[in-house]
């Protein structure tokens, strides 16, 4: 008699209706976050070269688009301003003007929508003249004491201008201790802060110093004497380890798909929600291989933020989330 197999893993995956109900993990609209640029002036947008389909926008542009976003149930937006040339300095002041580009959309956003959060970056690099994310000292390093000084100013502005959840993405130390604790004192107990606890120095980011105006040589220093060493991962789980003890609400790994192996671990060591941003080099990749052909984009699009579910993100910072949105609604 022929002998079979006894267990065949393909009996569940011959049927559509099988495999949605065996799968593990599923892909909703509530897990998306949409990145979006925002831009000084009325009425006005601008390709971002690199990133296909991606613009920046003037305040009232985005206030249509985000109230779309909202009727899509998306949860939340990040804004990142394109600060005028003329605003900028080599210690990033304008970062701290109650009246900047991002103060001034946070509060023109909330005053027109209903149920969307608002996420709103916490790092100098759109505000300074050299494109580092705080400020120097006189080795062209950033210095991180009067950096998160900076960086608290900042978050106060935002956090009093409307925005839900501050994010510092500077890679700073102790500086979510510095932001918690003046929001508490300022009684904005409620703000939330999504620490950036493991931003790595990455070249992934290429496209988005382009589309933020921030792409400067640094003054012949990198940043990687801030940001993260591609190589380490139990550092990232030490970062992670000191932002939650210092308040933060909840932590982000960036950037995304190459560092799925850095999110599960962040995930399964501390259980607190958990996000990644799938970063502007990752989108532009995905993009410009299916305007090419030779990927399928929609279907690549949907499996690689199905691979950051099984990694354990919580939800995804993606240029693709109103596109995703649409697909899903369908």
């Amino acid at each position: 008699m022929r002998e079979f197999p006894l267990t065949r893993l393909r009996r569940t995956r011959m049927q559509d209706w099988s495999r949605r109900l065996v799968s593990e993990n599923t892909l909703t609209v509530n897990d998306l976050i949409w990145p979006i640029f925002i831009i000084d002036g009325q009425n006005k947008t601008e390709d971002v070269k690199a990133m296909p389909g991606v613009r920046r926008m003037t305040i009232d542009i985005a206030i249509k688009e985000i109230k779309e976003a909202e009727a899509l149930g998306i949860p939340a937006v990040a804004l990142f301003p394109v600060t005028p040339e003329k605003l900028k300095n080599a210690k990033g002041t304008e970062a701290q003007n109650p009246n900047n580009l991002v103060c001034t959309a946070l509060r023109e956003i909330k005053r027109n929508t209903k149920n969307i959060g608002l996420i709103a970056d916490v790092a100098l690099d759109p505000y300074t003249t050299h494109g580092h994310d705080g400020i120097l000292d006189s080795r062209g390093l950033v210095d991180n004491d009067p950096t998160v000084e900076a960086l608290v100013g900042q978050a106060m502005a935002q956090a009093i201008a409307g925005c839900d959840v501050i994010a510092p993405s500077d890679m700073q130390d102790g500086r979510i201790l510095a932001i918690r604790s003046t929001l508490e004192d300022e009684g904005l107990t409620e703000t939330q802060i999504m620490s950036y606890a493991a931003k790595y120095a990455s070249k992934y980011y290429g496209p988005f110093k382009e589309a933020v105006g921030s792409a400067k040589s640094f003054g012949g220093k990198d940043k990687k004497h801030y940001q993260q060493d591609p190589a380490n991962i139990l550092e990232a789980l030490r970062e992670v380890e000191m932002d939650i003890a210092e308040g933060a609400d909840m932590v982000m790994v960036k950037p995304g798909m190459p560092y799925l192996d850095v999110l599960k671990a962040v995930k399964d060591k501390f259980g607190m929600p958990t996000y990644s941003y799938q970063v502007s080099g990752e989108y532009a990749m995905l993009k410009a291989a299916a305007q090419n052909g030779w990927l399928d984009g929609e279907a690549c699009m949907l499996e690689s933020l199905m691979c950051f579910k099984r990694a354990g993100a919580d939800g995804i910072l993606t240029y693709f989330a109103k596109d995703v949105a649409e697909l899903l609604k369908k």
